[in-house]
Formats: structure tokens, C-alpha cells, sequence
């Protein structure tokens, strides 16, 4: 038996190696053998993800296509809102009725998770040299206590969006490094042109706020939890409450709309494309919407793509991670053929196909190389820096409980119910206590 297993084994990691057209022919051939053993027949997987969409209804079908008889994967759509999805998830897992065998999930979910036993552990199928085909922050975010639960998808990096032509217009030749000289050029594009609005981003009580708010306290120079221990919590040093001050600022001083507070990424892309702001934050799929002339007032061609800016010239900037990895259910009784769709779906192929039709952002390193997709998804190469240089919400089996308080307190300071003096000093002690009631189980 353990010989049977380890041929499987080294059948998978040639199946692997192949890539290329022939990677969903060679995952049969891999797996079909263990399919039969494990359902003596047909195997049926169910997808969990909370996006319907057509490209990736025709990379289920090509991958049920081309393993008739073996493998059969069904899509279950779970909510679109990624705190409703994790919601449902949560009851689910809980009262032990996660049908799904294959699960989509944002970046901060594997910690949470697999702290609970609920997916799992994939580290002996994703290994090492695998893993090294994909960028490490996204490998990172599946990561936890040293064990890998599961595998990159796509990822996402906060960008700030402009009016290249506005500014060009208005005599920038730059975009803006720091807050100040994106309110300076505000300034001078809304007298010159009378655009309506300065900055929008999204300043909504849920997890993009969280982000956002993240983001403007990096930016400042502050972080939420140290950096090398994230049992101690600094939001309420002066940098962090800078960042809250500077997001309020951007209120107060009407470069942003009054309703940003009620922004999430729909609001604020809609308001952009319309052509009624100079600058966005938002994700980089966004950038695929101004070519669809019924989507977008604003042709393509007139928006560049930056990182976002910060307090100080001398500081680094951060784009807060986004994206989505998949994952296995542990009370799912086929991990061998959903490691197969796993691997099929998270394939170079696939991945090219993801960018270059919906603007998702790949996580393998190979598909930033690729010619083609850095031509037609630009965003790719216009935001390369940004991309780069992203940083991850606190990875940590607490985070959904942090992610409540954080939410509620940056959303309170953006719009103005609280001081960002208080939020910052009502969050660290929140944070505090999430910290220490953990370690007291």
C-alpha cells in the first residue's frame, strides 16, 4: 500500500512538471487511478466561490470535459460579499455541513481556518519546489505555523488610479508621492477643469475598509500590530493615529466626497469611471472595466495606475494584499481529485486566461514575464511597483475578530462619529482584549 502511494505520488509531480495544454489530460492520468478508489466510479467535487463569471464557468467545463468519467466538478455560488461568504462558511464548518469540497477564500482566511482544523493541510502536495513558482507573499498567506493549507489563485494590491490626461492638462508631468501633492493637484485640476471630486476610496464599515484604513496607516509610517510579534498591538502610536487623521482629512478638507465613508470598490469605480474624480483607490480588475465603453465614460488610454501615496517623501509605500487562494475541506473524502482541479485551475494557463479576459492579477512569477499578458493587461506593468511592495493583514487564526474591531473604528474616525485619537485608543484596547481572552482558552 505504501508503495501504491508513493508511485501516486511521483505520477502527481510528473502531472505537474508537464504544464502546458496538457495539464488537465495529465491530471487524469494522475488521479484517475485514485478517483475510482476513492468513489469506485465518477468523483464529484463541489467548487465553493462567490463570483459567477464566464471565463470561469468555461475553465470548469474544459477541466470536466477532459475528465469525463473520472472527475466532475459542480460550482456552488456562495454570497458575493466576502464577509457574507466567510459568514456562511463559519456556520457551515461549525455545525459540520461544509459540503464543499473545494473551497475559494480571501488571503486572510487559511490562518482562521486551519487553526480550526476545517480545511487542510497541503504542504506534502504543494511543496517547496512548487511553491516556488509563485510570488511569496501570496504563498505566505497561505501559511501557517510552518504548514501550507492551501494554494494562490489570483491576487490583488491597492492602486491609486488617475486622470493622466487631467493632470497633464493641469501641467503635472509626475503623480503624486505624498497626500500633499495629490491635494495640491487636486486643487488645481478642480479650478481648471471643475472635476467634481478629488480622491475616492473605500471608506465602508467591511473588510475593504479595513483595508483601506490599513493602508493609510502604513503609509504614515504605523501599523496595527508590532511587526515581529503580533501580540503587541501599536495602533495607537502616533504614526498609526497620523494615518486614521490623514484618511479624516481627506473628508474634512472635501477632497474626498462626504459619502466615502459609505464607499466600498462599486461605488468608488463608478464614480471614477463617470469621469467625476482625478484619483481612485481600488483593485486591479478594475483597470479591465474602462475598456467596456457601457461601463466606463473615461477611455482606457486617459487612466494611469501608481502606488499609493504617503505622509513623508522619504517613505515606503504599501498596498494593502488582496486576492484569493483554494482550499481543501477536511471533511472532504477526494483531496486527490481536488488537488487535480486545485492544480488545473491555478495552472499558468488558466491564470493567462484569468488576466488576460477579467484583469485578475496571476500569482505564479512566470506570468509576469509573459509578453502577452504584460501587452494587453497593462495594469500589470503600470502598477508593477505597487504589486510589489504589498503588505498582508495580520495573519493570525484571530483575524476575523480583529477585523470586526477594526472595521467599526476606522469606519467611526472616516467619518467622523469619533476622533481618530479615540478610535486608535479604543481599537488598541479592543485588539488588547481579543489578544488576551485568546490566550486565557
Amino acid at each position: 500500500m505504501k508503495g501504491s502511494a508513493e508511485r501516486r505520488l511521483l505520477s502527481r509531480r510528473r502531472f505537474l512538471e508537464l504544464g502546458g495544454a496538457g495539464l488537465a489530460g495529465a491530471a487524469l492520468l494522475g488521479v484517475a487511478g485514485c478517483a475510482r478508489q476513492e468513489s469506485k466510479g465518477l468523483v464529484r467535487l463541489v467548487f465553493s466561490h462567490g463570483e459567477d463569471s464566464e471565463v470561469l464557468r468555461d475553465q470548469i467545463q474544459r477541466f470536466n470535459q477532459r475528465n469525463k468519467g473520472a472527475i466532475e466538478v459542480a460550482l456552488r455560488l456562495a454570497p458575493a460579499d466576502t464577509d457574507q461568504y466567510f459568514e456562511k462558511l463559519r456556520i457551515e464548518f461549525q455545525a459540520g455541513e461544509a459540503e464543499a469540497d473545494i473551497i475559494s477564500g480571501d488571503v486572510i482566511w487559511p490562518a482562521q481556518f486551519a487553526a480550526k482544523g476545517w480545511i487542510s493541510d497541503l504542504s506534502d502536495l504543494f511543496t517547496a519546489d512548487l511553491r516556488a513558482s509563485y510570488l511569496p507573499a501570496t504563498v505566505d498567506s497561505n501559511t501557517y505555523e510552518g504548514r501550507i493549507y492551501g494554494v494562490p489563485w489570483f491576487t490583488d494590491a491597492g492602486l491609486l488610479y488617475y486622470r493622466q490626461d487631467l493632470l497633464e492638462q493641469a501641467g503635472f508631468s509626475d503623480t503624486p508621492k505624498t497626500w500633499d501633492e495629490m491635494k495640491e493637484m487636486v486643487a488645481k485640476v478642480r479650478r481648471d477643469r471643475g472635476t467634481r471630486y478629488g480622491f475616492v476610496f473605500q471608506g465602508s464599515e467591511y473588510e475593504g475598509g479595513v483595508v483601506n484604513g490599513l493602508e493609510f496607516i502604513w503609509n504614515s509610517g504605523g501599523g496595527v500590530l508590532a511587526p515581529h510579534g503580533i501580540d503587541k498591538v501599536i495602533v495607537a502610536a502616533p504614526e498609526a493615529v497620523a494615518g486614521l487623521k490623514t484618511a479624516r482629512g481627506m473628508v474634512t478638507g472635501r477632497v474626498a466626497p462626504v459619502a466615502v465613508p459609505s464607499y466600498k470598490e462599486y461605488e468608488s469605480y463608478t464614480v471614477f469611471l463617470n469621469g467625476d474624480a482625478v484619483f481612485m483607490r481600488n483593485w486591479p480588475n478594475v483597470y479591465a472595466r474602462a475598456a467596456d465603453p457601457s461601463l466606463s465614460k473615461v477611455e482606457q488610454e486617459r487612466i494611469g495606475v501608481a502606488p499609493l501615496p504617503v505622509a513623508h517623501p522619504e517613505s515606503s509605500a504599501h498596498s494593502g494584499l488582496g486576492g484569493w487562494n483554494l482550499m481543501v475541506n477536511t471533511a472532504s473524502e477526494k483531496t486527490e481529485a481536488a488537488w487535480a482541479f486545485i492544480r488545473y485551475l491555478s495552472a499558468p494557463e488558466q491564470q493567462k486566461e484569468r488576466a488576460l479576459k477579467g484583469g485578475y492579477l496571476p500569482t505564479r512569477k512566470d506570468c509576469y514575464e509573459d509578453g502577452e499578458i504584460l501587452s494587453r493587461v497593462p495594469v500589470i506593468e503600470l502598477g508593477r511597483e505597487a504589486i510589489r511592495d504589498v503588505r498582508s493583514r495580520p495573519v493570525t487564526p484571530l483575524y476575523h475578530d480583529m477585523s470586526l474591531a477594526m472595521a467599526e473604528q476606522f469606519h467611526a474616525s472616516l467619518a467622523g462619529m469619533v476622533a481618530p485619537e479615540r478610535a486608535a485608543a479604543t481599537l488598541q484596547e479592543r485588539l488588547q482584549e481579543i489578544l488576551e481572552r485568546s490566550d486565557s482558552l
